[in-house]
C-alpha cells in the first residue's frame, strides 16, 4: 500500500494561530511536531518504527477507525515515551524478541488502539509509565497480550485480550496495574498473571475466559484484588497462589473448572467476600502448606462435577468460613494433616452425598452454630490425634450424624443430631470424645452407639424417639472388662425410654432393643443367643451339606501341579486341626496367623486355592461359612479420602466368616504413590485384620516381584500374613493334562498325535506379559472346540468319533 500523507496541525498557546504542514513520513512528522500537535495520519499502511517523544495528539482520520497500520519488518512498531495521546490506530509486530507497542514513560492515553501482532508482548508497560488505556484489543497468538514490567503501572479500561500465546495480562517486577471494565481469553497460557514482590494487580469488573492454564495465577510475595470479576471456562485450575501470595477476591464468579477452582500453597493468604464457587472438578478451595491460610467470608461453594471435596485443608493449612453455604457437592469440609485447621462458623454444608466434614491425620476443627444437613456422614473424627470442638451446630437427614473412630478425641457441645438414618453419635474402633449437653431426635438406630470399649464421656445428653435405643453400649473384650479407664462413662443422660444410663460406667448396654445390624465401620454387638430351637425342627432344605476338610483336600491334591502349593497348605491345615485338637485336650495351642500371600504368574490356579482353602477352615470350624469374595483395588479405593475406608470396610464385612482374596494387592501401594488412595485402604484393612482376627481371612496375591515390593514398603500389612506360598508356571506337561482335563469334562478325547501336537504347541507358546498359564490352557481348548465345530459342521452324517475326537489340525496358530 503507498505510503500515505501525514498533516500537522498547530496550536498556538498566546494568539490561538492555527497552521497546517503535510509531511511524507510518520516520522518527520514526529521530528517537526511540539508538545500539544495533533497529527492526524491519513489512511494507510505505514512501515516505520515510531517513537512518540512529546505529549502530542497521534490519531487516525474520525470516522475510519483501523484505517492507519503502523506496520515495520521488525522491531517496535510504537514506542511511547511521552504524556500523549493516541487514538483509532492499527498496530502490528512481527518481532518476536519485542512488544508490539511499548510505552516507557509519561502518562499517556490510547484510545481504540488495536494490536494484532505475533510479538513478544502486544502491549508493553515499563518503569516510570502511567497509561490510560481505553477500548484497547490486542491479538497476540504468538506470546503475551498485555504485559506492565519493571515498575510500570496505568489503568486499562474496557480493553480486550483476544488471544495470547502466553499469558493475557503479566505483571511483574514491580508493576502495579489498575483493570477496569477488561475482557482476557483465548491464551495459551494463564489468564492473569502477577508475579513478584511488590507487584500488584486490581482488577474490577473484568472477565477472564477459554485460558488453559489457570484463570488467575499470583505468586512470589505478589498481591492481586479482584473485585466483581468472572473466571470460568479454564482448561487448568480457576485461581492458583503460591510462594507467599496474597490475593483478594469479593464479589466475584468463579465456575465451569475442570480442575481445582481455587488452590493455593506455600504461606499464600486468600481473603474471599460474597464468592461464589460453583462447577469445579476435583476442589472448590484446595489449601496445602504450613503459613497457608483462607479467609472466607459469606460466600458459597456448589455444584460440584468431579468426586473430590469441596474445601481440602492439608499438611498444615487453615481455613476460616464465616457464613458460607457449601452444597451439591460429594464431600463439603475434608480437613487432614497435623497443624491443619478449619474454622466454620455460622456456615450451612447441605445436599453432599458422603460426608460433610472430615478430619484425619491429626487435623482439627472448630464448628460454631453450623447447619449440617442431607449429608451421609455429619462429621467424621477419623483417627488419633484428629479432634476440635462442634458447638451447637444441628446435623439433620444424614445416615450417621457423628462418626469417631481410631483414637480421635474431638468435643462436642450442645449440639443435635435430628432423623439419622442409622446412628446420631457413633464411636469405634478406640474412637474417644467427649459430648455434652448433645441431643438425638428421630434416630433410626441408636442414638448414641458406642462400640468397642471405647473412652468416651457422655454428659447430660438426651435422646428422643430413637428407633432401637437411645444408647447401646459394647463390651470392650476381655482385655478391657476390668478396666473402668477403657470404658464409657455417662453422667446425668436421660432418654423418653424406660432404661436410663445412670452410672459413671456401663458394662452391658443401657437399652436393650431390636436385634443390632451391622454398623459402619465395625459389627455392632451380637445380640443375645435365641433360645435353642426344639429337636425336631427339620433343617433347612436348602442348605447344601457342608464337605469334609479330607474330601476339600481331595479336590486340592486333583489339581493339575501346584505340588509345593499342596504342601504349604496340607502343612497349614494340619497345623490348625492339631492346635484345635490340643485346645480341645486342655493344652496350649501354637498361634497359627491364617492369612496368607500368594505370589506367582496370572491363571496358576490362585483364586481356586483360596476357595478351596476358606471351604478347609469352614470345615474345621476356625471359619464360620468360609465363602470366598474376591476384590481387586478398584473395588477398594474410592474416588476421594473416605469412600475408601468405606468401600474397603464393606468388602471386608462381605467377607466376614470367609476368605476376602484382593487379586493384584500391589495396586494400592504404587510406586508414584504420592497422595494416592490406596494407603487409606491398606491402613483400614490392616486396622480390620486387628480388630477380627478371627472373622476374615485375608490372602494379597499378584505377580511375584510386585509382592515382594508391597511386603517390603508395607510392614504393617507383611508383619499380618504368616507365609507366603509361590505358584510357579505350569510346565508343558501340565498345561496339557489340563487341556485333557476339561476335554474329558465337555466330553471330547484327543484323536492319535493330538496330545503329542499339543506337547509341542506349549512348548513353543511365547511366555511373554500376556501368558496366562492355566487360562491359557482353556482358550487353547475352546479354540480347539470352536475348530472342531467348523470342520464337522460341513459333514452330511458326522460319526461319534466324528463329533468327539480332536484333531491336531484343531490347534490355533501360536500367537
Amino acid at each position: 500500500m503507498a505510503q500515505g500523507t501525514v498533516q500537522v496541525t498547530q496550536t498556538g498557546t498566546s494568539r490561538w494561530r492555527r497552521r497546517t504542514d503535510e509531511y511524507a513520513s510518520l516520522a518527520a512528522a514526529l521530528e517537526a511536531a511540539a508538545d500539544g500537535d495533533v497529527l492526524t495520519i491519513a489512511p494507510g499502511t505505514y512501515r516505520e518504527n515510531l517513537v512518540v517523544r512529546r505529549a502530542i495528539t497521534l490519531r487516525g482520520p474520525e470516522g475510519s477507525s483501523g484505517s492507519v497500520r503502523i506496520a515495520p519488518p521488525d522491531g517496535v512498531p510504537l514506542t511511547v515515551l511521552a504524556s500523549a495521546v493516541l487514538q483509532d490506530l492499527h498496530v502490528e509486530g512481527q518481532d518476536a524478541a519485542a512488544p508490539a507497542l511499548l510505552v516507557k514513560d509519561g502518562t499517556p492515553e490510547l484510545r481504540d488502539i488495536r494490536v494484532v501482532t505475533r510479538s513478544a508482548a502486544g502491549i508493553e508497560v515499563r518503569g516510570p509509565a502511567r497509561p490510560t488505556l481505553r477500548r484497547c484489543t490486542v491479538d497476540n497468538p504468538a506470546g503475551i497480550g498485555i504485559a506492565v514490567v519493571g515498575g510500570g503501572g496505568g489503568v486499562f479500561e474496557d480493553c480486550e485480550v483476544v488471544a495470547a500465546g502466553q499469558a493475557g495480562v503479566a505483571a511483574h517486577g514491580g508493576a502495579h496495574p489498575r483493570l477496569d471494565g477488561c475482557r482476557v481469553h483465548h491464551a495459551a497460557g494463564v489468564g492473569l498473571s502477577v508475579t513478584g514482590e511488590e507487584t500488584a494487580l486490581e482488577a474490577v469488573r473484568c472477565e477472564v475466559y477459554e485460558v488453559r492454564e489457570s484463570g488467575v495465577h499470583v505468586t512470589g510475595r505478589a498481591t492481586a484484588h479482584l473485585t466483581d470479576c468472572d473466571v470460568h471456562r479454564t482448561n487448568a485450575d480457576g485461581v492458583t497462589l503460591d510462594t507467599d501470595a496474597v490475593l483478594t477476591l469479593a464479589d466475584c464468579r468463579i465456575h465451569d473448572i475442570p480442575e481445582n477452582a481455587v488452590d493455593l500453597r506455600s504461606r499464600s493468604v486468600l481473603t474471599l467476600t460474597r464468592t461464589t464457587v460453583r462447577q469445579f472438578g476435583r476442589n472448590g478451595l484446595s489449601v496445602w502448606d504450613p503459613g497457608t491460610r483462607v479467609d472466607a467470608n459469606q460466600c458459597e461453594i456448589f455444584d460440584s462435577t468431579g468426586d473430590y471435596p469441596a474445601v481440602w485443608i492439608s499438611d498444615g493449612a487453615t481455613a476460616v468460613l464465616d457464613s458460607c453455604r457449601v452444597h451439591d457437592v460429594p464431600d463439603a469440609l475434608f480437613v487432614l494433616d497435623r497443624g491443619s485447621r478449619a474454622d466454620v462458623v455460622d456456615s450451612d454444608l447441605f445436599q453432599v452425598r458422603s460426608t460433610a466434614v472430615s478430619v484425619s491425620d491429626g487435623a482439627t476443627v472448630q464448628l460454631d452454630d453450623c447447619r449440617v444437613r442431607d449429608a451421609a456422614t455429619g462429621a467424621w473424627f477419623r483417627d488419633h490425634g484428629s479432634g476440635g470442638t462442634l458447638a451447637n451446630c444441628t446435623v439433620a437427614g444424614t445416615q450417621t450424624g457423628v462418626i469417631v473412630t481410631k483414637g480421635a478425641d474431638p468435643t462436642v457441645e450442645r449440639c443435635t443430631v435430628d432423623s439419622p438414618a442409622e446412628a446420631g453419635f457413633y464411636v469405634s474402633a478406640e474412637g474417644r470424645g467427649s459430648f455434652l449437653h448433645c441431643r438425638v431426635t428421630g434416630s433410626g438406630g441408636y442414638g448414641f452407639h458406642v462400640i468397642d470399649g471405647c473412652r468416651t464421656t457422655l454428659r447430660r445428653c438426651r435422646t428422643e424417639r430413637c428407633a432401637r435405643g437411645g444408647y447401646q453400649f459394647a463390651d470392650g473384650g476381655p482385655d478391657t472388662v476390668s478396666d473402668a479407664v477403657s470404658r464409657p462413662v455417662v453422667e446425668d443422660c436421660t432418654s423418653d425410654e424406660s432404661a436410663v444410663p445412670g452410672g459413671p460406667v456401663l458394662p452391658e448396654p443401657a437399652v436393650q432393643t431390636a436385634p443390632p445390624q451391622t454398623g459402619l465401620l465395625s459389627p455392632v454387638p451380637t445380640p443375645r443367643p435365641a433360645p435353642a430351637a426344639p429337636a425336631d425342627t427339620p433343617p433347612v432344605a436348602d442348605t447344601p451339606p457342608a464337605r469334609t476338610s479330607k474330601a476339600v483336600l481331595g479336590e486340592l491334591d486333583a489339581l493339575v501341579g501346584l505340588d509345593s502349593v499342596k504342601r504349604e497348605v496340607r502343612a497349614l491345615t494340619d497345623m490348625i486341626e492339631v492346635g484345635r485338637r490340643r485346645q480341645q485336650a486342655g493344652l496350649k495351642a501354637a498361634s497359627v496367623r491364617r492369612h496368607l500371600v500368594f505370589t506367582g504368574s496370572p491363571g496358576t490356579g490362585k483364586t481356586t486355592v483360596a476357595r478351596l482353602y476358606g471351604e478347609i477352615l469352614a470345615a474345621l470350624g476356625v471359619l464360620e461359612k468360609g465363602h470366598l469374595v474376591e476384590v481387586s483395588r478398584v473395588d477398594l479405593v474410592g474416588e476421594h479420602i473416605g469412600s475408601t475406608a468405606i468401600r474397603t470396610q464393606e468388602a471386608f464385612d462381605a467377607a466376614r466368616g470367609g476368605v476376602l482374596f484382593i487379586d493384584e494387592a500391589y495396586a494400592l501401594s504404587p510406586e508414584d504413590a504420592g497422595r494416592d488412595f490406596g494407603k487409606e485402604a491398606i491402613d483400614t484393612l490392616v486396622k480390620l485384620m486387628e480388630d477380627h482376627r478371627d472373622a476374615v481371612v485375608v490372602i494379597v496375591a499378584g505377580y511375584t516381584a510386585e509382592m515382594e515390593r508391597f511386603l517390603s514398603v508395607n510392614p504393617g500389612v507383611a508383619s499380618r500374613f504368616s507365609r507366603t506360598i509361590t505358584f510357579g508356571d505350569y510346565g508343558p506337561e501340565e498345561l496339557l493334562r489340563i487341556v485333557e482335563q476339561q476335554a474329558e469334562e465337555q466330553e471330547y478325547r484327543p484323536a492319535p498325535g493330538t496330545a503329542e501336537a499339543l506337547l509341542k504347541y506349549f512348548t513353543a507358546f511365547p511366555k511373554g506379559p500376556a501368558f496366562g498359564n492355566g487360562r491359557t490352557a482353556r482358550q487353547t481348548f475352546e479354540a480347539m472346540v470352536e475348530r472342531h465345530a467348523g470342520r464337522v459342521a460341513r459333514l452330511t452324517e458326522p460319526s461319534t468319533d466324528d463329533l468327539t475326537l480332536l484333531h491336531p489340525e484343531d490347534l490355533p496358530e501360536l500367537p
